[in-house]
This record gives C-alpha cells, structure tokens and sequence, in this order.
C-alpha cells in the first residue's frame, strides 16, 4: 500500500519518510538559498503492512467493557508529580 506525505525536507529515493520507505519524489517549492527558504517535497512511500490479528475479525472488533478499560484523565501506574525542590530550578523575583 503506497501513500503521499508531504514534507520540509529533503530526502531522497531509497531513504525513510515517518517510517515509510521512500519511492517517488517531486519537488513542490523549490529551496531559495537567497531567502533562506527550505523546499516543500511530496514522497510517494510504501506504508509496511499492519500486523494481522489472531482472532477472528468478530472477536476483534468489540470493545472492552468499562471496567476492563484503565480510567480516563489519570496517568500511569505510580506516577507523581515533582515538587519544586526535586526539580532542582530556583526562582528569582525582581523588585522593581
């Protein structure tokens, strides 16, 4: 399966684009060297197949019921947040 991503840089036929290997290239906006501008690509890449599930398509497509599901708005499994004096910054008030 092939798809289009479009980027500001510049990488050529063979090479990867977001994990996907490149197959055609097309200049969209050349690069202007004199106004510091970057070029704008459009890559032509092969999207790797998604591994197939193990269970039947049926069993796959329902979902977990709420109490399988971990609640949502909390962070992983002990996780706490840093106070001040664990991260070590110093803050400095300026009188006027």
């Amino acid at each position: 399966m092939t798809k289009t991503v479009r980027s500001p840089f510049n990488h050529e036929v063979g090479g990867t684009v977001e994990g996907c290997t490149i197959l055609e290239k097309r200049v969209v906006i050349p690069p202007d060297p004199t106004e510091r501008r970057r070029g704008v690509y459009d890559y032509l890449v092969e999207v790797p197949p998604l591994p197939v599930s193990t269970r039947s398509g049926k069993a796959a497509s329902v979902k977990p019921s709420k109490a399988a599901r971990p609640a949502q708005g909390k962070g992983p499994e002990g996780f706490t947040r840093a106070t001040p004096d664990e991260m070590g910054s110093v803050i400095r008030r300026i009188g006027r």
